[in-house]
């Protein structure tokens, strides 16, 4: 199987962001991470649950009107977020994804109060920076949030000037409309909406276009065979 390198996309508006951001990605540690991906080795889920978060977070480190990003995690590979350009907070709640969040977005808005906070998930290989500028482009005020790909779920939340209140998990989708969310649905998107979880998740990832260090760790481990 080919495995095709990520594009740049063509979703950007021409348009300069009206607002700035700062990013929010948990992480939970990778050696337990990806479970779902039951023919892969343990060795071969780790790293491939690190290298989704890698190509998250320099997706959004390179998104006009990201101001910065904080990675909310207890992995040992801190060292490769921060050389990446993020700022590395620890999971002193260790409580699951949305204290993380949470924690995060405390971090962030004592450092910026006037950033808006985006509470982005960390397996989402596909996404590309033009689409992120694109959907913080379009995206509605005070609070919003993308929905994957399933239509139950959650990749984005985000609030500017209100509290962020994640609810990530099954039925997120739902928790966050019934919470006063605004969803936004735009076409051209669907890399911010794959998020992996289980091997066809993957290989949805893989023929929309995987970033770099996820497109490493599937030809370095032959992983390509598997489709």
């Amino acid at each position: 199987m080919s495995l095709p390198a990520s594009d740049t996309g063509s979703t950007a508006a021409d348009s300069a962001p009206t607002a700035t951001w700062s990013v929010i990605i948990a992480v939970k540690q990778t050696a337990r991470g990806k479970s779902r991906l039951t023919s892969l080795s343990r060795q071969d889920r780790r790293e491939l649950a690190l290298a989704f978060a890698l190509d998250t977070v320099a997706a959004a480190l390179a998104a006009d009107g990201v101001r910065r990003v904080v990675v909310v995690t207890n992995d040992p590979a801190v060292r490769q977020f921060e050389r990446l350009g993020a700022d590395v907070l620890a999971d002193r709640p260790d409580a699951g994804l949305n204290p993380a969040f949470v924690h995060g977005a405390h971090h962030a808005s004592r450092l910026d109060p006037s950033s808006g906070v985006v509470a982005l998930a960390g397996d989402l290989p596909a996404l590309t920076t033009d689409v992120l500028t694109a959907v913080l482009r379009a995206a509605p005020s005070p609070r919003w949030f993308v929905s994957d790909s399933v239509g139950t779920g959650t990749t984005m939340l985000a609030a500017s000037g209100t509290g962020l209140s994640p609810s990530f998990g099954p039925h997120s989708r739902s928790a966050h409309r019934a919470s006063g969310a605004t969803e936004v649905d735009l076409p051209g998107i669907a890399r911010l909406r794959r998020d992996v979880d289980t091997e066809v998740d993957l290989w949805d990832a893989v023929r929309l276009g995987v970033g770099p260090r996820t497109h490493d760790a599937l030809s370095r481990r032959r992983l390509g065979e598997l489709a």
